[in-house]
């Protein structure tokens, strides 16, 4: 078990303390050995990440047929899973080829909503287990649990062995623009220090050009190494600066990109504007499988060691959607998992990852919320089959939500606290119980519908 993972029902507690008791506890955590912090298996995650590009094609397959057929065994002792096996005709046992992987049945998020209980293996009891929402980038929220002391550790490790390809080190001095809430007032705080990892926070809901200067300010003291943003939050920062004027007193020496699509002549102006490299990747809070761009290519590479990747037939604009298999998390296995994503092949390699669109609410006061911050890392999303935003006037929103069969409506008051306290108080909220949300006439669903006329 690590630290991290025992601490972590603490951190929005960690959240929303003080500065000086944040500074206090954070500095002492952070003196703490990453191997005690983060456990036993950040290490082994560590050098595998690190070893795994010197691996040839063979030892890369034979990793990938074990890794496989232990995540396999593990689904198979879900009574969901059994099932599903059982009915197909399939024996974990018996799996020695990644051929055989496509006569294992798909799994959907509606399969995750609707039996997440009977998808978790029973040899875990639940101190093993860490659970986790998110909204997702389609609208659709899910929970599902990671390997408490493997899942995490894990993604640390990976994330830090891509970052190292732009020039990154741990315990660098970086500024993140991400989904972290430093007021939920519009006039509010924008940022905040977070000495646990040497990182300074910075609110992607209050970047605005009258606040501009702020951030300027904030960032010129902090100096950081690198930017850790949300690719619309960097776009904002970038433009912002061009129009206004306004200089960092500092050079960056990466720009770290995730959670959107970042097209490729949006990377060419990050970078020729700040004057650094951006590391552009995809993952998501399920953990299943994580790709980010080579070292000297901007194509988006899987790695091989942390899940199994596969795609699906192409759609009419030729983009095949995303399907992964996740290694090493045994309490509950997602095998075959559709994502909802999509990507672009391009001689044979994944070019991009589409339908990630930077969306945004329009607060009364003109900020723009990016619905990539929207989404929950809580429970107050639980049991719900989808989620869509609709907003026609500035600072006005309704949230349709679909009720599951568990749902409660007297969990509506929470869902609509925990929305307002992202969206800010220059926003009105209502929430709205529909049949099924608005989707696409592929039949997606949509997590905006925006009538302003900008």
């Amino acid at each position: 078990m690590s630290l991290e993972d025992t601490l972590y029902p603490l951190l929005k507690l960690y959240e929303a303390a003080p500065q000086p008791v944040k500074s206090l506890a954070g500095r002492a955590y952070r003196a703490i050995p990453s191997s005690l912090r983060y456990g036993p298996a950040y290490t082994r995650f560590q050098n595998e990440a690190s070893a795994v590009d010197t691996w040839d094609a063979e030892t890369i397959r034979l990793y990938q047929i074990t890794a496989l057929r232990d995540s396999l065994m593990a689904a198979a002792k879900a009574p969901f899973y059994a099932e599903r096996f059982a009915a197909c005709g399939v024996d974990p046992l018996k799996f020695e080829s990644l051929e055989q992987l496509p006569d294992y049945p798909l799994l959907t998020k509606q399969d995750m909503i609707l039996q997440r209980e009977q998808m978790v293996n029973p040899e875990f009891d639940a101190k093993q287990r860490l659970y986790i929402t998110t909204g997702g980038s389609s609208g659709v929220p899910v929970g599902f649990y990671l390997h408490k002391g493997v899942s995490r550790p894990k993604e640390q490790a990976y994330l830090e062995a891509q970052w190292s390809r732009r020039g990154y080190r741990i315990g660098d001095r970086v500024a993140v623009i991400r989904g972290s809430v430093t007021s939920s007032k519009a006039g509010g705080a924008i940022s905040y220090y977070d000495p646990t990892r040497n990182w300074l926070i910075l609110s992607s809901y209050h970047l605005t050009l009258e606040r501009l200067p702020e951030y300027v300010a904030a960032l010129n003291r902090f100096r950081p190494h690198h930017l850790h943003a949300y690719p619309s939050a960097a776009l904002m920062l970038a433009r912002g600066l061009e129009h206004s004027g306004f200089k960092f007193n500092f050079k960056l020496t990466s720009l770290l990109c995730g959670s959107e699509k970042l097209t490729a002549e949006s990377q060419q102006y990050l970078e020729n504007f700040f004057g650094a490299k951006v590391l552009h990747w995809y993952g998501h809070s399920e953990r299943v499988v994580l790709a980010a761009q080579g070292r000297t290519s901007n194509h988006l590479h899987f790695w091989p060691t942390y899940g199994f990747a596969e795609f699906g037939e192409p759609d009419s604009a030729g983009n095949c959607e995303i399907i992964g298999t996740s290694f090493h998390n045994h309490v509950m296995p997602l095998i075959r998992y559709r994502t909802g994503d999509y990507a672009k092949i391009t001689d044979g390699e994944v070019s991009e990852i589409v339908g990630r669109d930077y969306e945004y609410l329009v607060s009364a006061t003109g900020r723009r919320i990016s619905l990539t911050a929207i989404n929950m890392h809580d429970r107050i999303f639980d049991d719900l089959l989808a989620v869509q935003f609709f907003q026609e006037h500035a600072g006005v929103v309704e949230c349709r939500f679909q009720a599951g069969p568990k749902w409660q409506s007297s969990r509506g008051e929470a869902m609509e606290a925990g929305l307002l306290k992202k969206l800010g108080d220059d926003f009105t909220l209502t929430l709205r119980q529909v049949p099924e949300v608005e989707k696409t006439s592929a039949g997606k669903h949509k997590w905006l519908v925006s009538k302003l006329p900008f």
